[in-house]
């Protein structure tokens, strides 16, 4: 791209207070990242010398993600003086003094600007020679943004900001992107002589074009067609916007790597979600962060998964799922809640209305119903019963309960951990297990059924199950009996 090193500096000192949140505004997440995560991205993209984002509102919870996420980066604050001219100028002064090549400027609330554009400024920025190259759109609502101004042949003259510009100016739709590429000796130069005489009474950035051009430095605009790259985001319903745009892009270079999604509109997926072609996605599923679905998978509809592996062949059909491991070739819900830690083996099932956690799954095995299964281990081809329920928690500690091989349990059961039950074994409906179940032995815990005649009529007169019971018993007594009945004769 360039022989020149590049330095980045990302401008993320501002309060947002549009948003209107306690949340810093480059916090807000946007397809599973943060704002400024993606601008990092963009930043590493150019492989730079140097990075430097600069910070003042809720500086360390800004630092704290830039550090997590670009550990080399450098961070540094913008002092009382106010304006992107001295968020820029404090960040130059950051960089090693004998720093000579490209700085790249970044807004951090700007997430959709692709790698490909920014190298593209950089690229003719170099090979123009120029000292100043910077990034336009032509936007449908310019309002809020700084407007491009050229002379009647078209060659740039300055930048006026909306607040600054006349009803003239303000007509203009050719609007300044905020990304810029500068000739660092010349950006050195002019950024002491940027004033504050405007009516924000801050130190613009977008002065410095023009103070460059004065001193007989080249000037260029690298005009985007596509208005989306250079978005801001400013408040929610930004945010909102910017995020369906993202997520309509994420959606269709999906469908056009081979994925079948049958209602883009209903569809979320994060940006570092991997499918593999031939996996389908159906209606009312939300995929996020690290998830990654394999060929022939089928997801949905109406499933969130979330950092969740699924296997090649596997069907997840209306699940809440959470750093969850679905096998190869099974099957999850409907209605079915995977907690963190659940493996589910190959041709594995966890069925309807059941929740699991920190709970391996065995191949082949089966949880098919109405259960949950906490803290365990089932081991290969087994069935549990409907019903059972893992007692992993005795009020101070997790305990766990594992289940071998090959097990039939009945349904109803509590395994009261810590407890095991060994290969082959059966339990029968109702037991409640407590001590361990040596391999294909049947387990047991029952009362003898006691039966109290006439109860209901005596204890509950009137109700609609007396006179139910009461019209049974005479049935019953109405009815001729075995020995009575006349003989049947064939011929």
């Amino acid at each position: 791209m360039t022989d020149q090193p590049i330095a980045v500096v990302v401008l993320a000192a501002g309060q947002g207070t549009r948003m209107k949140s306690a949340t810093p505004k480059v916090l807000h997440r946007l397809a599973g990242l943060p704002l400024i995560a993606h601008v990092l991205r963009t930043a590493e993209s150019l492989a730079p010398a140097h990075v430097a984002v600069v910070v003042r509102h809720e500086r360390e919870r800004v630092a704290a993600e830039v550090t997590e996420r670009m550990p080399n980066a450098l961070v540094v604050d913008q002092d009382d003086v106010p304006g992107t001219g001295r968020a820029v100028e404090v960040a130059v002064a950051a960089l090693p003094a004998d720093f000579d090549g490209v700085v790249v400027v970044l807004s951090a609330d700007v997430p959709l600007l692709d790698a490909a554009s920014v190298r593209a400024l950089v690229q003719q920025h170099t090979t123009a020679g120029d000292a100043v190259t910077f990034v336009s759109a032509i936007a449908p609502d310019p309002t809020g943004l700084g407007r491009i101004l050229r002379d009647e042949r078209g060659a740039f003259t300055g930048v006026v900001e909306h607040k600054d510009a006349t009803d003239e100016q303000r007509m203009i739709t050719e609007a300044n992107a905020g990304i810029y590429a500068f000739d660092v000796a010349q950006l050195r130069a002019v950024l002491p002589s940027i004033g504050t005489d405007n009516a924000q009474g801050e130190k613009y950035i977008t002065d410095a074009p023009a103070l460059i051009a004065a001193r007989g430095g080249r000037i260029d605009v690298l005009t985007l067609s596509d208005p989306w790259l250079v978005a801001g985001v400013n408040d929610r319903a930004q945010l909102a916007d910017a995020g369906r745009e993202l997520n309509a892009r994420i959606v269709r270079a999906h469908q056009l790597a081979g994925v079948t999604i049958k209602d883009p509109a209903t569809t979320w997926i994060d940006l570092d979600v991997t499918i593999e072609p031939d996996a389908e996605i159906l209606p009312g599923t939300q995929l996020e962060g690290a998830t990654a679905i394999a060929a022939g998978a089928v997801v949905g509809p109406d499933t969130t998964l979330r950092d969740t592996e699924v296997g090649p062949g596997a069907t997840v059909v209306r699940t809440d799922a959470t750093l969850a491991v679905v096998g190869a070739g099974a099957t999850v819900g409907p209605f079915a809640y995977l907690r963190a830690g659940t493996y589910l083996g190959d041709d594995g099932k966890i069925g309807t209305f059941v929740e699991t956690k920190n709970a391996r799954i065995g191949r082949g095995s089966k949880v098919p119903h109405l259960s949950y299964i906490g803290d365990a281990e089932v081991g290969e081809g087994s069935n549990i019963g409907a019903n059972t329920i893992t007692a992993n928690y005795d009020g101070v500690h997790k305990h766990r309960t594992e289940v071998g091989s090959h097990v039939r349990t009945g349904s109803h059961n509590v395994f009261v951990a810590p407890v095991r039950i060994g290969d082959g074994a059966y339990t029968g409906a109702g037991t409640t297990v407590r001590k361990d179940v040596p391999a294909g032995s049947l387990a047991i815990s029952y009362a003898p059924q006691r039966i109290t005649e006439g109860w209901v009529e005596e204890h509950r007169p009137g109700t609609p199950a007396a006179e139910a019971a009461a019209a049974a018993g005479a049935r019953r007594a109405s009815a001729p009996s075995p020995q009575s009945a006349t003989p049947r004769v064939e011929e």
